[in-house]
């Protein structure tokens, strides 16, 4: 008998990716699916031969259902999260976690009132040359870490002010809450906690005022590092890439697979009198995070832990891109 029965709010790109790492758990069957577009809610429920549900708060009252998995727009995030505990399903919502860090507060408070798990979409976390990174990190093979800089940016594509990211009805904010908060998240998990931000937020091309589509952030840890991220809607090719660097040297991370290229780690000792030597691993194949991201939140669930990447770290993800944009309109250094 499957241990894990889920049911997906959201028929979008998200659940798309979702669903097929899920099927190919042995633990884990999808007992449903309910979504506002019809079009793409028939196309992945007739695609996986999913029952389609009219309403989500319908699917909620199914009682085999424990685990409830959030793919809508975050304006809907914290609603639908909140109503899954209550009906006692532990829930995986998508980055953002909600509109507004208050927001994501009450989530928190509410999963830990019904004893429920709570795991934030950050499945970067789980590609592969990014969990190689926190393992060559936490061995101290870097030695003590001094800088990172990263630069995640997508290609525009036409009526792209059309779509619900650039919609100020279902988003808090552009290009850095939506895909660099990604980056924030990494370089949290890398490094700690963050005491400072200081950025530069603007709209250079696409009409989606109030919200970025090109973003600065600098970022200084508890500790004295610092950080510097770049994202973007301007970058008019897909690109991935992560700097690291300590005493004892340096790893490199570029592309995460399709569009945006070969994921590759690339790793090196400091040498101040040999040549350069860098090991250099490619990962190939399809994008494996889905499914990695999958088991560790079931083995939470199974284990009676926190998942890597819970509310408390999504938390912390909106708290800094908050902190960034309100940096951005006093253009001074704010604390974090």
């Amino acid at each position: 008998m499957k241990k894990y029965k889920i049911g997906i709010i959201g028929a979008g790109l998200q659940a798309s990716r979702r669903i097929p790492a899920i099927l190919d758990d042995q633990q884990s069957e999808i007992m449903g699916i309910t979504a506002k577009s019809d079009i793409r809610l028939q196309t992945l429920a007739n695609k996986y031969s999913i029952r389609v549900y009219d309403k989500w708060q319908e699917m909620l009252n199914n009682p085999e259902i424990n685990i409830i998995i959030v793919t809508t727009y975050p304006d809907s995030h914290a609603k639908m999260t909140l109503e899954s505990f209550k009906k006692g399903k532990h829930v995986l919502c998508e980055k953002p976690l909600a509109k507004t860090s208050e927001e994501v507060v009450q989530m928190i408070q509410t999963a830990r009132k019904y004893k429920k798990i709570l795991k934030c979409g950050f499945n970067h976390r789980f590609h592969p040359a990014l969990w190689e990174a926190k393992k060559i990190i936490d061995t101290r093979q870097l030695g003590s870490l001094l800088f990172g800089r990263g630069i995640y940016g997508y290609c525009g594509r036409p009526g792209f002010e059309k779509e619900w990211r650039a919609n100020k009805k279902y988003v808090s904010g552009g290009i850095l809450m939506e895909q660099g908060i990604h980056l924030v998240d990494l370089f949290r998990w890398y490094f700690g906690n963050f005491s400072q931000v200081q950025s530069i937020c603007e709209t250079s091309y696409w009409p989606i005022q109030p919200l970025e589509d090109n973003a600065f952030v600098f970022l200084k840890t508890e500790t004295g590092q610092t950080i510097s991220i770049h994202t973007t809607n301007l970058q008019w090719r897909n690109t991935f890439h992560l700097e690291i660097y300590g005493t004892l040297g340096y790893l490199k991370i570029e592309g995460l697979g399709a569009s945006y290229g070969t994921e590759k780690l690339t790793v090196a000792k400091k040498d101040y009198r040999g040549p350069f030597k860098e090991s250099v691993t490619e990962y190939r194949g399809g994008d494996s995070s889905w499914k990695s991201e999958w088991l560790e939140f079931t083995e939470a669930i199974k284990n009676r832990r926190q998942p890597i990447g819970n509310g408390e770290d999504g938390l912390a993800a909106i708290q800094i891109v908050e902190k960034a944009y309100l940096a951005n309109k006093k253009q001074t250094i704010v604390s974090i």
